[in-house]
């Protein structure tokens, strides 16, 4: 999912190093990209789990009046709640799923002040495990959504993200690079941030052979991540809810990037 739109040097490693240390008694053996210290605004960096308010706050501002992401909101059974109620929950299912990427994910982040940030998971990576879904938070939208906003999220939501993305890849889906969100605050666009968070990893995609995935909520999007190496492949929509204008329905442009082999590249380098 995107609402809008110096890279560091990458290695894959074995080992986490400083920033990518796992908070105890979390499994932290798939290898993620060698972030740098920050040296400037610019530098995409790692964000740290203490920090996960602000990455999500830089989220939830990107996808403030996002359809899919107002969609678990704004429902029947609490049309008689307040805007400020609605931001503050929108704002917290945010929070909860930045703190399960610390855990079990990769969040960078670029630009001052958290300008713009990436949720993403590699490879064989999972983040529904009891552990992660107790220490994020992620159990308490059982009782912070209303009973409508439960059906949407776990029941129709949820199965149909996984479902989709097995279907799409197939048996590449456990070696696949999976964008979870990509979002810029208003006062950051238009500096390329979005590309550079994108690249950051896809650089690391062409060298392990592996696609990498999305959803975009925005249609308007789509040539933004053509222009990343993306393919459109196919349209979920959630049927919940009651359609939008011109008739369509909440969904997500599902895209696929496959890897650049080092020929490709070369000749790209060229042109």
């Amino acid at each position: 999912m995107e609402k809008a739109i110096a890279a560091a040097t990458i290695n894959v490693v074995e080992k986490p190093n400083a920033l990518n240390k796992a908070p105890k008694g979390v499994d932290n053996r798939i290898p993620k990209p060698e972030l740098v210290k920050m040296v400037d605004e610019d530098t995409i960096r790692e964000v740290p789990i203490d920090d996960y308010k602000e990455a999500a706050l830089c989220l939830a501002q990107a996808f403030e009046t996002d359809d899919v992401a107002r969609y678990f909101i704004d429902v029947p059974d609490r049309e008689h709640w307040t805007e400020q109620q609605k931001w503050d929950l929108h704002l917290e299912i945010l929070e909860y799923v930045t703190y399960a990427h610390c855990l079990k994910g990769l969040v960078t982040a670029i630009g001052p002040n958290y300008g713009a940030v990436a949720l993403w998971m590699a490879p064989g990576g999972v983040n529904d495990d009891m552990l992660t879904i107790f220490r994020s938070g992620l159990w308490r939208l059982r009782y912070k959504l209303s009973a409508e906003g439960r059906a949407r999220f776990f029941n129709e939501f949820l199965p149909v993200l996984h479902d989709t993305k097995a279907e799409v890849l197939g048996e590449r889906d456990p070696d696949a690079w999976y964008l979870v969100y990509l979002g810029t605050k208003v006062e950051a666009r238009g500096r390329g941030y979005g590309r550079k968070l994108i690249e950051h990893i896809t650089k690391v995609a062409d060298k392990e052979g592996a696609p990498t995935y999305l959803e975009s909520s925005n249609p308007a999007n789509n040539a933004f991540y053509g222009r990343c190496g993306f393919e459109f492949k196919t349209r979920i929509e959630l049927a919940r809810g009651e359609p939008l204008e011109g008739g369509r329905r909440p969904g997500m442009n599902i895209m696929v990037r496959e890897p650049k082999t080092e020929k490709a590249l070369r000749a790209g380098s060229r042109r």
